[in-house]
């Protein structure tokens, strides 16, 4: 009965029940109690133990937000109790390296890590990864049980390791505003493509192979010889119930199947909602919200637009979500979040994947840490998190939540300015005379993309100058770049500090 995962966990609150599952001998009854602070049996469930998994699955009644609450589970004389367990919202946080990254190697960390007493009622809980050649049904280690936060003990680890500073920061963030308990758990591997979180299935719709889940090499990207597909499975059975998720950025995948992605990133969230609401026994609504962040930046001056195409795709081709494409969607935008002084670089040849520890002399020696891929402003992000959260998850009217985006645009008859209107009033915050670009081509397919210069930017309109594109302009794209903004410096913001999003 899941007994490593030990006390303090924060179980999935109404309107669903939440999923309890763990082991038992076949054949057998398993009878599970919830009871109060004082003792008293405040619900009951018995369970059958199949064979020959040897696993029992039961759905308690749903239950109000609170606690604490003690949780057995009785097999004839054995039995297993869980203590100091209250009922919340559950959050999984998944991703790679950036969202790995640990509250330790944050901006202002000694202060984040002083605040962490202030939030008992958030529970933190975080997998160890595992590699094997077929899908888990259970977590092979637990890098940290669930713990209630301290500084040191529980979020205060080495690089890369545990606990996620993103996911704590949502977490604590929504907690502030909702009062509510709250669960995170944190899968998190670096270096992993999509490919890697994602079901056979949903690679197939995509066009990729089911067995796309071995990759031996990425292209100008550390080895990943990771089995794909199989990530995500093992935190399917206990059941997150309604638990929203929310998944880091990309990188791998600027060097992996880039523009797969408009297709794989929709059909992993459509896969991972299909497995958890089965998983849970239906527990888990259908359209489970899920937010990711936006890719940041990279190397400044690179001509490559690798992580401007991934950027695009995230959205499936559309620039905001939700969309048609992606429902019960948000997104934080970190472009704008760049950090050319992190000490976290990128690993490269002789590394391994990100985060991973060197070990022997010959590796150690042959390490090299490049571009800033890591940026450590982590409190941005979940602050724009938290922010779409509040308004997709908890359906919060009237929250903004997300940057300008552009509704339409008038090419006056000159034929030398265009006026492009957006949904929101906007900032000029940087007079960037490349932020905006026009392909000034016959044809879209080989576009010659020259700067179109801001004029002016007032109310909800932003004007651009053409007079670089002799041909009619076909094409506009803003921030279409590895590195397009400084540190909370785009060329455009609503008045709330939201950047507007990069559109093609």
């Amino acid at each position: 009965f899941a007994s490593y995962y030990g006390d303090h966990m924060v179980l999935q609150k109404a309107p669903a029940g939440a999923v309890v599952w763990g082991y038992g001998e076949p054949g057998a009854a398993v009878t599970v109690a919830l009871s109060g602070d004082g003792g008293g049996i405040v619900g009951k469930k018995t369970a059958p133990v199949k064979g020959p998994s040897g696993t029992w699955t039961t759905v308690l009644d749903p239950m109000d937000q609170g606690g604490p609450y003690a949780l057995t589970a009785r097999q004839g004389p054995e039995n297993v109790t869980l203590r100091d367990i209250y009922f919340g919202d559950v959050w999984l946080c998944s991703g790679q390296s950036n969202m790995a990254m640990t509250v330790l190697q944050i901006a202002n960390a000694s202060r984040e890590l002083a605040a962490a007493a202030r939030y008992p009622d958030v529970r933190v809980f975080a997998a160890a990864p595992a590699r094997s050649d077929v899908e888990l049904e259970d977590l092979e280690r637990i890098a940290l049980p669930w713990s209630i936060p301290t500084a040191a003990e529980n979020l205060g680890h080495g690089n890369f390791t545990y606990f996620s500073a993103v996911c704590w920061l949502l977490g604590r963030h929504l907690y502030e505003a909702l009062r509510c308990p709250v669960g995170l758990v944190e899968v998190a591997w670096g270096g992993t493509p999509i490919e890697a979180w994602s079901s056979r299935e949903a690679l197939r719709e995509c066009g990729l192979p089911g067995n796309a889940g071995r990759v031996s090499a990425l292209p100008r990207y550390p080895s990943s010889p990771i089995p794909l597909s199989l990530l995500s499975h093992p935190v399917i059975p206990p059941g997150l119930s309604p638990a929203p998720s929310f998944s880091g950025p990309g990188e791998a995948n600027a060097f992996l199947h880039t523009d797969r992605y408009n297709c794989t990133f929709p059909a992993l969230i459509a896969d991972w909602r299909r497995a958890f609401h089965t998983g849970s026994a239906g527990q888990t609504e259908p359209l489970l919200p899920f937010g990711f962040v936006q890719l940041s930046t990279y190397r400044r001056r690179s001509p490559d637009d690798a992580f401007a195409r991934l950027r695009w795709h995230q959205t499936a081709d559309l620039g905001v979500v939700p969309n048609a494409r992606m429902p019960g969607t948000f997104m934080a935008v970190a472009m704008d979040l760049c950090d050319e002084r992190s000490p976290y670089g990128r690993r490269v040849p002789g590394g391994g994947a990100e985060g991973e520890e060197a070990t022997g002399c010959r590796l150690r020696a042959s390490l090299l840490f490049l571009g800033s891929i890591h940026p450590r402003d982590k409190q941005n992000v979940a602050q724009r998190l938290q922010l779409g959260a509040r308004a997709v998850a908890y359906g919060e009217k009237d929250l903004v939540f997300q940057g300008p985006y552009p509704t339409g645009a008038i090419l006056e008859a000159t034929g030398a300015v265009l006026n492009v209107t957006y949904s929101q009033e906007l900032v000029w915050r940087r007079r960037d005379a490349s932020a905006f670009e026009v392909c000034c081509s016959s044809g879209i397919s080989r576009c010659r993309w020259v700067p179109a210069p801001v004029l002016a930017a007032e109310g909800r309109t932003v004007t651009l100058a053409l007079g670089g594109c002799a041909p009619p302009a076909r094409a506009l794209r803003y921030a279409w770049a590895e590195w397009p903004c400084q540190y909370q410096s785009c060329a455009l913001y609503n008045t709330r500090g939201l950047p507007a999003p990069p559109f093609l």
